[in-house]
């Protein structure tokens, strides 16, 4: 009779998608069904949106505290994004997988390049918008809230939904709940992928 027990390693699920797609709101969802999934809290520059909270949507900081953390090595991967730096923690994703929880990582394209590199074994989906008219009328409005340039937004839409293909799965945000519901079923079929015998 073998002793062996069923044992899972941790996921990394990497969650890309060009701004304005519902990336947010799709994560913050499937984090409220899914047990057992961490999120990692990104480091920014940039101010908070209405409605966004400390240490809870983002941990907010000056340029000068990030370029410190930069130079100390504290990320796992970070970026510059109009005019804001945006940086993940590799203490937090650290912690994570060393005391055996999945983690979700809310990146951009070249974040989630970085951090496949460090993790291969890591998942990646990429969210798509429901429409180029859609998405266009969110950028429109975000960057009217930002004050950033509107021509450089959908620039940068176009170049990160070029590079959905590099993801393991594709998502079509058309209708939320019906996103919501596919990441969780990706997550279910990752984790049951992850279970060998220990």
């Amino acid at each position: 009779m073998s002793d062996a027990k069923e044992v899972s390693s941790p996921l990394i699920m990497i969650v890309s998608a060009p701004s304005g797609s519902g990336k947010t709101t799709i994560v913050e969802k499937v984090l409220d069904k899914v047990n057992g999934l961490k999120r990692s809290i990104s480091y920014t520059t940039r101010a908070p949106r209405e409605g966004e909270k400390e240490g809870a949507d983002y941990m907010f900081i000056s340029r000068e505290v990030f370029m410190e953390k930069v130079a100390s090595g504290e990320f796992l991967e970070w970026e510059e994004n109009f005019d804001n730096c945006y940086g993940t923690s590799a203490e937090q994703v650290k912690e994570a997988v060393g005391k055996g929880d999945d983690i979700i990582l809310s990146i951009d394209v070249k974040g989630a390049r970085k951090v496949r590199e460090r993790f291969p074994e890591s998942v990646s989906v990429f969210i798509m918008p429901p429409s180029a008219e859609e998405l266009k009328e969110r950028l429109v409005k975000r960057a009217a809230d930002e004050k950033s340039n509107m021509q450089l937004r959908l620039q940068e839409a176009d170049r990160e939904m070029s590079a959905a293909d590099e993801y393991d799965y594709i998502i079509v945000n058309e209708d939320l709940e019906r996103a919501v519901d596919e990441l969780c079923h990706i997550i279910e079929v990752e984790r049951k992928n992850r279970k060998r015998e220990g």
